[in-house]
């Protein structure tokens, strides 16, 4: 494809040719405080990414989605598909956290904390600086005819991407089968285990793809949060942004220039080291993922040209144009107020489930109860799910008027460590005690002594009728 000298503008997307070609970035490498912390933060989480199945919570991983059992543990909590409906405040919880942060300080969690970003910019990336070069020799490289030595750089090249990518894919399958059970099926071999070496090679691939040649067209193209964003922001929003009135008018200080020159030396190295291609100095751009690459780069050129840093720098338009930005306004503290509302809840489902084992209970299929001459008998099928990773007993105990008797087919249930089980239990009531519908409640009990009730009704025909044949 063609990679013509691109001019970033408000008019068209950045890595889009006028021919409708792609233009190919190649962002130049930036040292700095910001570019500093921004890599720290990555290999922090990308660290975290990796630990987390090999960290045992209640003998389980950290974060261990386990689809065969259809039992998901997060964190020490067990949740079963039962509780996916825990994943409506989990995601609207997110959601309103992203609110109220890009309401406040913009796009930072695109630039910093996004898993694409971080993996784009602090693996795949330094890959192709370490094989490549800088960015003019990777511009060069380009352009260049093939020869043997481009042929093995790019074999070099996409050769890392393939490996990195086929451990990031075996790093995520253990979020699925755990991390033992991964390293088993490596043993085992591909013919063993056909489900899980497909998905090796299909998740290989589509990182391969996305981190290798697709990149920043993700963010720009596929990703909805930079398009929404501009809902959630205003002019009191913090992101990165050009001091237009300390910089303008731009341009390199002459002898017989005037001296109502700004201090933006039209340089472009922030144009250069941005990982999405905009020129920061045209105002916020749907593209911009608040990295600060650009404040670092400004900063390092002020420093040389012995002009005050910050020209670029982390502020909102009334920052830059009154002098004063206000963080509590409207629109933040009504998401603050969403957000708090969804804590509390989610705080209380918690504690809900995090109950050491799940227990249900259904009247059996059929009809709701059965009479005869003996009396009048009701079915229910109780499950119980131990979500320990250890041993545990359960008894069923009744609440019920004394006439109403319980008959189960034993008193204690063990259950082994993530142990399921079903059973059925009968209420019975003597024709001659019978008094009609009666609420009933069951109490399950366990052996750590925490405790579930479930609650129904004895139902039964119309005692009067009843007691008359």
């Amino acid at each position: 494809m063609a990679n013509q000298k691109k001019t970033p503008n408000l008019d068209a997307v950045t890595t889009i040719n006028d021919d409708g070609s792609r233009y190919k970035l190649h962002p130049a490498d930036v040292k700095g405080k910001f570019t500093t912390l921004r890599r720290i933060t990555a290999w922090l989480l990308i660290t975290l990414y990796a630990a987390l199945p090999w960290i045992p919570i209640n003998g389980q991983p950290a974060v261990f989605l386990n689809l065969a059992e259809r039992k998901f543990h997060v964190f020490g909590l067990t949740l079963l598909t039962t509780d996916l409906w825990v994943l409506f405040f989990l995601i609207t919880g997110l959601a309103f956290s992203l609110f109220v942060l890009s309401s406040v300080i913009g796009r930072v969690w695109c630039g910093w904390y996004c898993p694409y970003t971080v993996f784009l910019e602090h693996v795949y990336r330094r890959i192709e600086r370490l094989v490549d070069g800088d960015a003019p020799k990777r511009k060069k490289l380009d352009a260049s005819p093939w020869t043997l030595a481009k042929a093995t750089k790019r074999f070099i090249k996409w050769g890392l991407y393939i490996f990195v990518s086929f451990i990031i894919a075996h790093i995520f399958l253990s979020y699925f089968i755990s991390i033992s059970e991964v390293w088993e099926h490596i043993e085992d071999g591909p013919k063993t285990h056909t489900t899980e070496f497909i998905f090796i090679l299909v998740f290989t691939a589509v990182f391969t793809f996305f981190f290798g040649w697709f990149r920043e067209q993700f963010c720009i193209i596929m990703c909805p949060y930079g398009r929404f964003q501009s809902a959630l922001t205003d002019d009191d929003t913090i992101t990165v942004a050009y001091d237009f009135k300390r910089g303008e008018p731009r341009g390199k200080k002459k002898k017989d220039a005037s001296e109502n020159m700004g201090d933006c030396i039209d340089c472009r190295r922030c144009v250069n080291v941005c990982p999405t291609g905009i020129d920061i100095r045209n105002g916020i751009q749907l593209e911009c993922v608040a990295c600060s690459s650009c404040i670092d780069a400004c900063n390092d050129i002020m420093k040389k040209v012995k002009r005050p840093t910050g020209l670029i720098r982390y502020d909102s338009l009334n920052g830059i144009e009154k002098g004063k930005r206000k963080i509590f306004r409207s629109r933040t503290i009504l998401y603050s107020i969403f957000l708090a509302l969804g804590c509390v809840i989610m705080a209380w489902i918690f504690s809900i489930k995090a109950r050491p084992f799940y227990a249900e209970m259904t009247r059996m299929k059929g009809p709701t109860f059965s009479a005869s001459d003996a009396g009048v008998k009701n079915q229910f099928t109780f499950t119980i799910v131990n979500k320990r990773n250890q041993e545990m007993a359960y008894t069923l105990t009744m609440d019920a008027p004394n006439y109403l008797q319980l008959h189960t087919g034993a008193t204690e249930i063990i259950l082994p460590p993530h142990g399921e089980t079903e059973f059925t239990v009968v209420v019975f009531s003597e024709k001659e005690a019978y008094q009609g519908i009666r609420k009933l409640t069951f109490n399950i009990l366990s052996s750590d002594g925490s405790e579930v009730e479930l609650e129904s009704k004895f139902m039964g025909p119309n005692p009067s009728l009843y007691k008359e044949k």
